[in-house]
């Protein structure tokens, strides 16, 4: 099954603000988006259909582990095309901060519903 690839409004704003620090993020995120159609249960579970993927930044020249973090939704509605979902609810930069709380994840999951 082949997954389509979404953004959340969270997600939009932060990517626009780390693109101007950031000049390979989109080709980075290009990447992942490629592998995440393909194996949307990469990275860690946070439960309730949410993950956490390390991403590297190549412009940031220091790997995954000091790179971007993306969070992700897979909608387990599956369309008639045989096609799911998976939904970049937000990302971050690790430099700028160590994790997402659960409350922000479920503060996330909420105004999702309110866009789906």
């Amino acid at each position: 099954m082949r997954y389509r690839i979404k953004t959340h409004q969270d997600f939009d704003k932060e990517f626009k603000r780390l693109c101007k620090k950031y000049s390979s993020l989109k080709a980075d995120l290009s990447a992942l988006g490629k592998s995440l159609s393909e194996n949307p249960d990469q990275g860690t579970s946070l439960g309730k259909g949410v993950r956490k993927v390390r991403m590297a930044i190549v412009s940031k020249g220091k790997g995954k582990s000091h790179g971007a973090r993306v969070i992700t939704y897979t909608e387990a509605i599956v369309c008639a095309d045989n096609e799911g979902t998976v939904i970049l609810l937000t990302i971050y930069d690790k430099a700028d901060r160590d994790s997402i709380s659960a409350a922000e994840i479920d503060e996330l999951l909420r105004s999702l519903r309110w866009e789906l």
